[in-house]
Formats: structure tokens, C-alpha cells, sequence
């Protein structure tokens, strides 16, 4: 487990999505709403996983989020944006995988603190029947590329 503190070195993201906040991501305080933030991750998850090319377009269509767990450690503002999301896979098991992320406004520094640390556990679904199925050899292998360590 990591120290949800602790910023990453930017080497240790397996994909760096920049995404851009819109008007409409903000609250009635003036910064990210919670419910945007998780369409934000989900808008860098996208990138990152399409990213990985045709090879690994059944795990991107099969996955599923079953949990997200996020963590404000200061506020994000439109002035912020775009934001910078770093990604890696924090652990994979026999049916399901975890993605861990590393959020900030386009004007912190490198290695700075995160604005927001988040996880999203994925299940990988078989479509057609609508139960779990297990990660094939070479997905396993993919995601073990895309760990920190």
C-alpha cells in the first residue's frame, strides 16, 4: 500500500493523461465537484487505456469499476486545468485490477503534493454470458507492465 501523501516521481505513472476542466466540473464553491472528479478520472482512464492499442481491446471493453475510493488533499479550481492525471496499476488479481492515480492543476510543480489521490477497483466481465472472467496470461502480463514496481 502506498502513503496517499507522498507524491510519486513523475517516472513511476504508467500513462499521464491531461485532461480539461470545464465550466460545468465546478460547484457552488468555486471548486471540482466530487460527482466531476470521477468523470475526470474516468475521461483520463480512457486515454490511457484506449491507448494500449486493439491487442487489449477485451479487457478495455470488459472492465467494469465495482469500487472508487478518492481523497481531496486540497482543492482543484477551473484556474487549475488542466489537470494532470498520473496513472499505474496498483495490484491485479485472478478477475480484477486496481488503478491508482495521482491528480494535479497544471501549475503545481513536479513532484509536488497531489491535489487528489484516488483508486478504482475494475472487475473484468464476460460480456456475453454476464459473470466475472479471469485475466488471460498476456492481460496479467500488460498490467504487471503498467505497475510501479
Amino acid at each position: 500500500m502506498t502513503d496517499d501523501s507522498a507524491p510519486l516521481p513523475q517516472c513511476a505513472y504508467a500513462f499521464t493523461a491531461t485532461v480539461p476542466v470545464r465550466w460545468s466540473d465546478m460547484d457552488a464553491f468555486g471548486h471540482v465537484n466530487h460527482a466531476r472528479m470521477v468523470t475526470l478520472m474516468e475521461e483520463a482512464r480512457i486515454q490511457w487505456l484506449l491507448s494500449a492499442g486493439d491487442d487489449y481491446a477485451p479487457l478495455i471493453k470488459s472492465a467494469m469499476i465495482v469500487h472508487v475510493d478518492i481523497r481531496y488533499q486540497s482543492q482543484l479550481h477551473h484556474e487549475n486545468s488542466p489537470i494532470r492525471v498520473g496513472m499505474w496499476i496498483e495490484k491485479f488479481r485472478s478477475v480484477d485490477f486496481t488503478i491508482g492515480y495521482e491528480i494535479s492543476g497544471a501549475g503545481a510543480a513536479p513532484g509536488s503534493r497531489p491535489a487528489c489521490v484516488a483508486r478504482t477497483q475494475m472487475a473484468v466481465v464476460d460480456i456475453e454470458e454476464h459473470r466475472l472472467r479471469r485475466l488471460t496470461d498476456d492481460e496479467k502480463n500488460h498490467l504487471r507492465a503498467w505497475s510501479r514496481g
